[in-house]
């Protein structure tokens, strides 16, 4: 018999010993709960270290109270006790470092925005935490065949959202484009998190020059401030300069009450 490796990922600990003690009661599934997005991490680091991959995590919408999508990615190698993860980012850093492992966001209520954020992170499926076992089953044994599972009543909610978030990004695309490629480069750094001095000895320009070019940024993507800027960027697809120079990191302010530094 093929067994299928589960892991519980809920801040929650009598929901998430109740349900992964139920979940270990069907004779082809093994279940281990972590309480935390660090602990999470370090159970599938662990797993791999040891051969025997997890094959579907099933993650609280709501881990470590904080509002999904609101932060970068984390991956799986900077899980720690000191940093909070929360479940969307979870999920889009288990997709990252480990593409194998199925994940499936578990949920107080439907809400279309957020299901959106989850697929996007890379989630195979939303389910309501109120569902019957036999329904998480169902969604568990799917998305290992590569299905993507919502409940009905959220498809239409999703593909809206869904549908809004490319156009915004077709969007976000189109003003990249029309910056030059040197000011694509103060872009990068931006999205980096450097301050014009950093940014000034990373492409060899005077703090002058990259002040130029980080206004003619701002025009050109249409916002006012180096904060918006970046989340555009992030639209597009646009990521940081890499590597970073951790000196460059340490004392450089990017945006003083909206203004460049």
């Amino acid at each position: 018999m093929v067994r299928i490796r589960v892991l519980v990922v809920d801040d929650h600990r009598i929901f998430a010993e109740s349900l992964a003690a139920a979940l270990a009661a069907e004779p082809d599934v093994d279940v281990s709960a972590a309480g935390s997005g660090p602990a999470a991490l370090r159970c599938l680091e662990r797993a791999v270290a040891e051969g025997r991959r997890f094959d579907v995590m099933l993650v609280d919408a709501d881990l470590g109270g904080n509002v999904p999508g609101s932060r970068p990615a984390v991956s799986v190698q900077e899980g720690n006790e000191d940093g909070l993860v929360d479940g969307i980012s979870l999920v889009a850093g288990v997709r990252s470092g480990q593409p194998g492992v199925r994940t499936v966001v578990l949920a107080e209520k439907d809400d279309p925005r957020r299901a959106a954020l989850a697929l996007q992170a890379g989630a195979s499926g939303w389910v309501a935490k109120d569902c019957s076992l036999s329904r998480l089953l169902t969604v568990i044994r799917g998305v290992l065949r590569d299905e993507t599972h919502l409940p009905p009543a959220l498809l239409t909610g999703v593909l809206r959202e869904l549908t809004a978030a490319r156009k915004h990004r077709t969007e976000s695309e189109r003003l990249v484009e029309s910056l030059t490629p040197r000011e694509r480069e103060v872009l990068q750094c931006m999205v980096a998190g450097l301050g014009r001095k950093a940014v000034a000895e990373r492409l060899f320009l005077s703090p002058h020059t990259v002040r130029t070019h980080m206004q003619n940024v701002l025009g050109k993507l249409g916002v006012h401030s180096t904060l918006a800027a970046v989340a555009l960027a992030r639209r597009a697809g646009v990521g940081p300069v890499e590597p970073v120079p951790r000196q460059a990191l340490a004392g450089d302010v990017v945006e003083r009450g909206g203004q460049l530094a």
